[in-house]
């Protein structure tokens, strides 16, 4: 639940910069802490890579969070094709802290996004933002463990969701201004980490997140992003997760992101809070 957490949100909005080929410099966006374009704990309708609608791209990302309690480390990778279509995969390492000595649960995450209509940079002179479908398919891989205890029904789950993100390059102030809204449909407790479904409910609910963000100058980026959460176990209250980052992007090929992230209440310990930090690579 973490580590998408921040961030992530790094970019979308972009140094708008002409680079020599390919789309403008920060366009791709940051990849959340679940593998797919889009902010830390928010997923954008932007595809991930600099590819154009002649080119694949791919890219490669690491992030890293801490709370009072609990630390998550995510790594993984994404592929865009044509600017239509963006594969990802990420794997998160929850480290249970004292609850759990030593012990940790695991998740792999694999996604597919497709962009519907509109190009969030491109349609300056219209209204439309770019709209996008996706899926992600989430397995726990230690749900026998602590998710099963406190009452989890399921190990996977499929996760689908609408993304609409919309890009003004002269926005406030003359700033490059992001806005995101995204409607997911998950019965994921703490955003799978402890499984799916819950002793309370079993039925998935639509859940929004939001996101904005405006560049303070050409290569660095600030926002604020907000994600719901459904509430199915009875064991724990989920609350919102929500953030506030600074990212730096000196290039095309390479993002920073360091952000300060509120998880909500984690399996009984509440008010988890602490830095996020994640490095991206982009190889095209």
């Amino acid at each position: 639940m973490f580590g998408r957490c921040v961030l992530l949100l790094c970019s979308a909005v972009g140094c708008f910069q002409a680079e020599a080929a390919g789309r403008l410099a920060g366009t791709a966006g940051m990849t959340d802490a679940e593998g797919a374009a889009g902010g830390g704990i928010t997923t954008w309708a932007l595809i991930g890579g600099y590819d154009t609608r002649e080119q694949v791209a791919g890219n490669s990302f690491f992030t890293t969070s801490s709370t009072q309690t609990y630390h998550l480390d995510v790594s993984g990778a994404s592929v865009g094709l044509y600017d239509r279509v963006e594969l990802s995969y990420a794997r998160q390492h929850f480290g249970l802290g004292d609850v759990a000595p030593g012990q940790a649960i695991n998740q792999d995450i694999f996604g597919a996004k497709v962009r519907v209509f509109g190009d969030a940079i491109a349609d300056q002179d219209r209204a439309l933002p770019q709209v996008a479908l996706g899926v992600m398919y989430k397995h726990n891989l230690d749900y026998a463990g602590v998710p099963q205890a406190v009452g989890a029904q399921r190990a996977s789950d499929y996760e689908p969701y609408v993304a609409a993100t919309k890009v003004w390059i002269d926005g406030v102030s003359g700033r490059s201004v992001l806005l995101d809204a995204t409607l997911r449909y998950t019965r994921a407790n703490q955003f799978g980490i402890l499984g799916f479904g819950g002793d309370h409910s079993d039925s998935r609910c639509l859940c929004w997140e939001t996101s904005g963000a405006a560049f303070l100058s050409d290569h660095i980026v600030s926002g604020i992003e907000w994600r719901r959460k459904p509430n199915l176990l009875n064991a724990f209250q989920e609350r919102a997760a929500y953030d506030g980052f600074v990212a730096w992007i000196p290039s095309r090929h390479l993002s920073f992101a360091a952000a300060y992230v509120d998880y909500g209440d984690i399996a009984g310990r509440t008010h988890q809070q602490g830095p996020y930090v994640s490095l991206k690579l982009d190889l095209n």
